[in-house]
């Protein structure tokens, strides 16, 4: 694609995507995908899947089943609620930030009947809520409890483990399900451990591939609850989709492309050791944090030990504009930063740091960001660069 610096010259060099999502393709993921169209129905397309779902159930630390859809990570949440519940079945969600709020009104179309638990978007999901509500439930109304992990519009990780926790010291037999859309990949997870029923995520962030591949990860308890659900159902079904984990072949065209590229992705994330993926991620983003508690801004996340290790979401002087600081940035440095979503509009930009990302990349990121911050006269202090740099050094 042709690009213009905005008076009509052309751009040298590659375009910064520093948004939380979707996140920069690797060239050998996408040469990987530069395949001519193979048949589906035939054995090298089964032996390409059989391959691919042991390497995801990874991802996931699981044994549980993997369900393969096309399609973007909100059919992932449609597709946790239409195999599990029915119409009028109670559930306990949280608001805890954007994705959080539409994952909700995608359920209330639903017919579900949602107790929307309140929260302080700068301290995610209180686990002590999460106890108390069900066990005031004694007559085990709510079937399921749903939770974003890595909330991508406020920067903050809750702890799927504590929630677990709480679920346990409630006695309550509620289903779990989390949205692992910004995590997964990136920061550790933890299916089979935290006893999680659902897992929804997406190909398009930690995973390092475009849009257009959800998956759901799913218990032999929510197996179980699939066999008396009356939420109409079909192109998600689990029924029809199991037998892929076993057979490799789908009940509907998969997008066949995107596995040739998540067999790489999976293939590289493997060579390089979920281990030193987890700390790679932990050390970027405490650089940046660094870098913004430099320049005298306030990372939106306010509970520094529930910072995302994927994004971080920072708040302007309430007489600046985030917009018209990353518009600055996008026409200046050709750098797209991750704008404000719903009541944060405007308030915060947020910086992705995730994917296949690193210190040179984060040091050019940081620096867009500092001369993006004078050329919109924002307030700032300098130094955020260097304070990121002698922390890389350093560590």
């Amino acid at each position: 694609m042709n690009k213009t610096n905005g008076s009509g010259a052309p751009r040298s060099g590659r375009h910064f995507l520093q948004v939380p999502g979707p996140t920069n393709v690797p060239d050998q993921i996408l040469g990987a995908m530069a395949q001519p169209t193979i048949d589906h129905r035939g054995p090298t397309f089964a032996a390409l899947t059989l391959e691919i779902i042991p390497k995801l159930r990874r991802v996931f630390n699981t044994n549980d089943a993997v369900m393969i859809y096309p399609g973007s990570a909100t059919g992932g949440w449609e597709a946790s609620f239409t195999n599990t519940l029915s119409a009028g079945d109670k559930i306990l969600m949280f608001d805890s930030g954007v994705f959080a709020l539409n994952w909700k009104i995608s359920a209330e179309r639903f017919g579900l009947d949602i107790d929307f638990v309140p929260c302080d978007w700068r301290q995610g999901v209180d686990s002590n809520v999460i106890e108390d509500q069900l066990k005031n439930d004694a007559a085990h109304s709510i079937k399921a409890v749903m939770v974003v992990h890595n909330e991508t519009s406020s920067g903050i990780t809750n702890s799927i483990a504590a929630v677990r926790e709480a679920m346990n010291s409630a006695g309550h037999p509620a289903l779990l399900f989390v949205d692992a859309v910004s995590s997964a990949g990136s920061i550790e997870y933890l299916q089979d451990d935290w006893g999680v029923d659902v897992t929804i995520a997406g190909s398009q962030k930690g995973l390092m591939l475009p849009p257009g591949l959800s998956f759901n990860v799913i218990s032999e308890r929510a197996i179980a609850a699939s066999q008396s659900s009356q939420l109409p159902k079909s192109y998600w079904s689990w029924e029809d989709l199991l037998p892929s984990n076993e057979t490799g072949f789908f009940p509907y065209t998969p997008a066949s492309n995107l596995f040739f590229g998540l067999r790489e992705a999976l293939s590289m994330l493997e060579a390089e050791g979920w281990p030193n993926i987890y700390a790679r991620h932990a050390r970027l983003a405490e650089a940046t944090r660094r870098a913004v508690a430099a320049w005298g801004l306030e990372n939106y996340c306010a509970m520094p030990e529930k910072s995302s290790n994927t994004v971080t979401a920072v708040l302007v002087p309430e007489d600046q504009s985030a917009d018209a600081l990353r518009a600055a940035i996008l026409q200046r440095y050709d750098m797209s930063l991750g704008a404000g979503l719903g009541v944060l509009a405007d308030k915060v930009f947020r910086i992705g740091h995730l994917g296949s990302f690193n210190e040179l990349m984060l040091a050019g990121t940081l620096s867009g960001v500092e001369m993006g911050l004078d050329a919109a006269g924002i307030p700032h202090a300098t130094g955020g660069v260097t304070a990121a740099l002698d922390y890389l050094k350093a560590s």
